[in-house]
């Protein structure tokens, strides 16, 4: 929304205006002429009638939400056409909240944004409630209480450029709100300003009002993509002509108990009807949201409930062996940012669905050939071999002849001159095909705007068309139903390599051959039943993680669930090596023979993972009361739901001024928490070492976070399986979620370049260095990989694998930290 207007009217209130307006003219007039003779001071005379017209016109008065704003009269004459429209109303200023960095113009939409309706990016007060912003991707929420000026019967309407809602209470509660006119639901719909006659929905019934008493009103409305300019006031938009009023100014961003709460706050699903459990359909039966394959539920998400098999079943099922892998590179020197070529990826047993197949529409990196190739494969009727993949031939992107080959026809020609045209210019008709339709099928004249008014303050006016130069003659291709084509089975997984591919952001986890993850897990098994006279059955395979190594031997995580003597479900979550020796030749007197590897499984000595190791989160923030409100939101939610206690929440804040922090935290439900005040600017590479600095064990987990992340509840388990002290650090990839897109609509792609979200060992840490505070003050960007050149330096290895159910939030970087806002001057 970019300007909402909402206006209400009453036919029988002529006599009280004249009274009030003559009253208060004279009255006012007359007390000024007075104190101009009786004063000596024109500032006391000043003075005397700005006190009277307060007392006449208006008083203070704490109103339901704790709120303390002025109670003015406003005069409005509005002379129509008809008639003449008189409206007098009280109005405060209303409250506006301000939704930032939010795309989508349905009010659904809206509502799923994370911090509405609870924590907006700007809380102020507005005269009208019609708000000029200048900006675009936001969403409005204005709110506060009307007067009436009479008594009677109202009747309101909104227009807006996008969707919008006017909710209405019949009295001071906003939790009785209602709604009673609205523009569009899908988000397509949009209004001129002033149109209200445009939908049925624009104006409410007529509601019958007492002047004594103010009612709550509900305004929401949301804008995308557009930016437009002011249009000043326009008649019917109930306004006020107050000083600022004392109002949310002097509270903390985290002071949210004054916000009302009304029925139009959240989005109510058909799960949340009356009569309906959580998870389930009216029917009973269960209910599978729909969505894209990443969303689906998964074993891993829950493995962590599970309880472990002891360490001590364990022990001497497999032989040890010693972990060096080949591509350790401990002691070798590397260029800036070399680090980065020598990560590999993991990979995947069973399928994970971390492929983001819902993005390939806009991005089809995962198909290194043409997608549309792919696509529509041909064949002509007398072919009988398959064809390749390489030679497929591409769709044509030209369905019609070219213009100039049409028009250059004879017979074309001839048929121009008949019907009286001289010129063949064929850029006449591509522009009038061009000019007359816009993106959304609506005919718009050429260079214009279907919401131009919405610029310009006022209706569009009627549109003028050039008229279309006559079309030529085109000819449709002819399509061959008959036409067939054969394909073979299709394995795209097998092309893809270890390597980071930094081009494409979509592909997710390497899946790893089913053949070869039940090979391993078979004789594990065998040898577990084995040492144990077969008390462990297999019920499943949960997940199995391959690392690469050619030359060594790989790595595997071998996580199964089994069934004890008991009948109880157990989790296995063991590292195993499947080692390579290479057999020596028979004979020193033969000729030497081609060397025969030889397999052997056997238990990775040391390089095992501690299911109790403390996990500390390191936030560093400044100024982002909302995102930090969160954080500890989800933090919370991390430990109630997994009652796990060995892990901690560390905040290092540089002098936030927008809500207090350490409060937050010694309110929050958490485990162990730590708090850290800085001052000066904002520096992400100290403030994380400052965090580092405060833990006390070095043989605990530090993960370097962000704070715009929401975390999935097997995140603790994560992290500690992924870091093993003194060999390995976790930098799990999460998923950028675009702008308007949700954990539950997840729209975005894999952050597959950086590397700033990092769980490793607080002594491995140490022995790499820490944090790079000297060079990476006041700036970031790049301490990331720099870090990471230091990391595998120190001998460590980097697991890198695509995390379910992480995410990134969208946000933009204005007003952050070393940004400044520029004043707009328009």
């Amino acid at each position: 929304m970019y300007q909402t207007t909402i206006y209400f009217y009453n036919l029988s209130f002529f006599l009280s205006f004249f009274l009030s307006f003559f009253l208060s003219f004279f009255l006012s007039f007359f007390l000024s002429f007075f104190l101009s003779f009786v004063c000596l001071c024109e500032k006391i005379r000043r003075a005397f009638t700005f006190v009277w017209i307060l007392i006449h016109f208006g008083f203070w008065r704490k109103s339901q939400s704790g709120l303390f704003l002025l109670r003015i009269e406003c005069v409005w004459l509005y002379i129509l056409r008809l008639g003449v429209l008189v409206i007098i109303s009280k109005l405060r200023r209303a409250n506006l909240h301000v939704f930032e960095d939010w795309c989508g113009s349905s009010i659904d939409q809206l509502r799923k944004n994370l911090h509405y309706p609870l924590y907006p990016h700007t809380r102020t007060t507005v005269l009208k409630l019609a708000a000029s912003p200048q900006w675009t991707n936001y969403g409005l929420r204005i709110f506060g209480y009307l007067h009436p000026y009479a008594d009677g019967e109202f009747v309101f309407a909104v227009s807006s450029q996008a969707n919008s809602e006017f909710w209405l209470s019949a009295n001071e509660s906003p939790l009785d709100c209602r709604l009673q006119a609205w523009v569009g639901k899908t988000g397509s719909e949009w209004t001129a300003p002033g149109e209200y006659n445009k939908f049925a929905s624009q104006t409410s019934r007529p509601h019958q009002h007492v002047s004594l008493y103010p009612f709550a009103v509900h305004l929401i409305s949301s804008m995308s993509r557009y930016r437009f300019h002011s249009s000043g006031s326009s008649p019917g938009v109930l306004s006020s002509s107050s000083s600022s009023p004392a109002g949310e100014s002097s509270l903390f961003m985290s002071e949210v108990d004054h916000i009302p709460q009304t029925a139009g706050s959240h989005a109510r699903t058909p799960l949340d009807q009356p009569g309906n459990k959580p998870g389930y359909q009216a029917d009973g039966q269960p209910c599978h949201p729909p969505g894209p394959d990443m969303l689906r539920e998964d074993p891993r998400d829950t493995f962590y409930r599970r309880q472990m098999i002891p360490a001590r079943t364990l022990r001497s099922v497999l032989p040890d062996c010693s972990y060096s892998p080949s591509y350790i590179i401990k002691g070798y020197e590397l260029l800036r940012y070399q680090g980065l070529q020598f990560v590999h990826m993991t990979y995947i047993h069973p399928n994970d669905y971390t492929r983001l197949t819902h993005m390939e529409t806009e991005n089809s990196c995962f198909y290194h050939e043409s997608a549309e190739s792919l696509k529509y494969p041909t064949e002509t009727p007398t072919q009988t071999s398959p064809p390749r993949i390489s030679n497929l031939p591409a769709p044509s992107t030209k369905p019609y002849r070219d213009p100039d080959a049409i028009i250059s026809d004879p017979a074309i020609k001839n048929l121009t001159k008949r019907a009286g045209t001289n010129h063949t210019d064929t850029s006449t008709v591509v522009r009038s095909a061009e000019a007359f339709w816009d993106e959304g099928g609506a005919r718009v004249a050429r260079g214009g705007s279907r919401r131009s008014g919405w610029d310009q303050g006022g209706v569009e006016g009627d549109t003028s068309y050039e008229e279309a130069a006559p079309t030529p003659l085109v000819f449709d291709p002819e399509v061959v139903w008959s036409q067939t084509f054969q394909a073979d089975q299709l394995d795209l997984q097998l092309l893809r390599s270890d390597w980071i591919d930094l081009n494409c952001n979509v592909s997710g986890n390497l899946l790893l051959q089913p053949a070869d993850a039940q090979a391993v897990v078979r004789t594990y098994v065998d040898k577990l039943n084995l040492k144990h006279q077969g008390r462990y059955t297999l019920v499943r395979v949960v997940n199995v993680e391959k690392r690469v190594d050619r030359a060594q031997g790989s790595r595997y995580l071998l996580e199964l669930e089994l069934k004890d003597p008991s009948g109880e479900l157990r989790r296995l979550s063991h590292y195993v090596y499947s080692l390579i020796r290479w057999k020596k030749p028979r004979s020193r007197r033969l000729p030497p023979l081609r060397s025969v590897p030889e397999v052997i499984l056997c238990n990775p000595f040391g390089f095992q993972w501690n299911p109790t190791a403390t996990v500390h989160f390191i936030v560093p923030v400044k100024n982002q009361a909302r995102w930090v409100i969160q954080l500890i939101s989800d933090m919370e939610a991390l430990y109630r739901v997994t009652r796990d206690r060995d892990f901690s929440l560390i905040i290092v804040d540089y002098d936030s001024t927008d809500m207090d922090v350490k409060k937050a935290l010694d309110a929050a439900s958490l485990p162990q928490y730590e708090y850290l005040k800085l001052s000066g600017n904002f520096q992400r590479a100290a403030g994380l070492q400052a965090g580092v600095d405060l833990i006390t064990d070095d043989h605990s987990i530090v993960f370097l976070c962000d704070l715009h992340i929401s975390f999935p509840m097997a995140i603790l388990d994560s992290i500690r399986k992924h870091c093993v002290e003194g060999y390995m650090a976790f930098a799990p990839i999460l998923m950028r979620l675009d702008c308007g897109a949700t954990p539950q609509e997840p729209r975005g792609y894999w952050e597959v370049n950086g590397f700033g979200l990092l769980s490793v060992y607080k002594s491995d840490l140490l022995a790499a260095g820490g944090m790079n505070t000297r060079e990476f003050t006041d700036r970031w960007g790049g301490e990331d990989w720099e870090l990471l050149d230091r990391i595998l330096q120190s001998g460590l290895e980097v697991e890198r694998i695509h995390l379910r159910n992480f995410f990134h939030y969208y946000h933009s970087k204005r007003g952050m930290w070393n940004r400044r806002t520029m004043s707009n001057s328009r």
